[in-house]
């Protein structure tokens, strides 16, 4: 298992474009893409850009069957997502409350696409063409948005929704996303 370092908010790392994957051999990925799984696991994530650990590649995971941060929401399949092209289906948001591993402690309430079209490649440079909508939706924008250089505090619209996860949520135990 191999747990890498988590850049946070601050890190100058995190506000880049990534850059994208050309090389789909085993020897490139491979490593990356077990370091992202094991990081965002022992961190009880639902999701991980490649950014996050300090590789600027255009470089996605999530998914889980069920999550202690997120007990509500419902199973997404573990994917890798290399490349990603992201297209809103309408202009229907939903707003929902989002954590970052990036942003430990920290809440906010985030506008995001309710329906989404996402495609991309996975480690073997197949293609990934899939319509979501919901929870599965949010996740994939959050983790995009990395790729972008861009943090969740900066979708939020209404600054009064956001803060420390303690203090808007007293007495409820989870981690950060």
């Amino acid at each position: 298992m191999s747990v890498r370092t988590l850049l946070r908010m601050g890190d100058p790392r995190l506000q880049l474009s990534a850059a994208e994957v050309k090389d789909f051999g085993p020897a490139a990925l491979e490593p990356l893409l077990r370091d992202m799984f094991d990081t965002m696991q022992a961190a009880g994530g639902v999701g991980l850009a490649a950014p996050q650990i300090g590789e600027s590649l255009r470089v996605v995971v999530f998914g889980f069957e069920r999550s202690d941060r997120y007990p509500e929401a419902p199973a997404v399949p573990r994917t890798i997502l290399i490349n990603p092209v992201l297209t809103p289906l309408g202009s229907e948001e939903e707003e929902g409350w989002e954590g970052c591993l990036s942003v430990p402690g920290l809440r906010g309430w985030v506008p995001r696409f309710r329906h989404l079209r996402y495609q991309g490649v996975d480690a073997a440079g197949a293609p990934i063409d899939r319509t979501v909508e919901g929870f599965h939706a949010r996740v994939v924008q959050h983790e995009v948005d990395h790729l972008d250089g861009i943090l969740y505090p900066q979708r939020i619209r209404d600054m009064t929704r956001f803060g420390f996860q303690d203090v808007l949520f007293p007495g409820h135990i989870a981690g950060d996303d």
